[in-house]
């Protein structure tokens, strides 16, 4: 094999083989509705190289979750349930946290939401 697509192949394979890694992790989603009601809960996320996503989020696990980057910026999208019917999210890595939103088609509602990375403490809370 030539040397110049040999160095292309390896940069494409490393390129591909890791994952990012500001998405991936345990988040605190801030789900309040108006600040004196806070309402929290965990979002934990793992990024394979092969482009899906998988871990859980509101007590569900992450089903048909795939990974991109592109254009400078970290985006993932995947699905999960309540038993009733799916919800459908999409994160990016924004300034200060996570920067997502989720539509329940079933409930008729898009929610905006901010996450920020979790803590030990974060991970023994009772929304946890």
């Amino acid at each position: 094999m030539e040397a110049p697509m040999l160095a292309v192949m390896l940069a494409l394979s490393l390129q591909t083989a890791t994952p990012p890694g500001p998405l991936a992790g345990d988040w605190v989603v801030d789900l309040s509705a108006t600040p004196s009601e806070p309402y929290y809960k965990g979002m934990s996320l793992t990024l394979e190289a092969d482009g899906t996503v998988t871990g859980s989020f509101y007590d569900s696990e992450i089903l048909a979750g795939r990974w991109k980057a592109a254009g400078g910026r970290i985006c993932a999208s995947f699905r999960t349930t309540d038993g009733a019917g799916p919800y459908h999210t999409s994160v990016c890595q924004g300034a200060s946290g996570l920067e997502g939103q989720t539509w329940a088609e079933h409930r008729n509602f898009v929610f905006l939401w901010r996450a920020k990375p979790a803590t030990a403490e974060d991970r023994k809370a009772k929304w946890w």
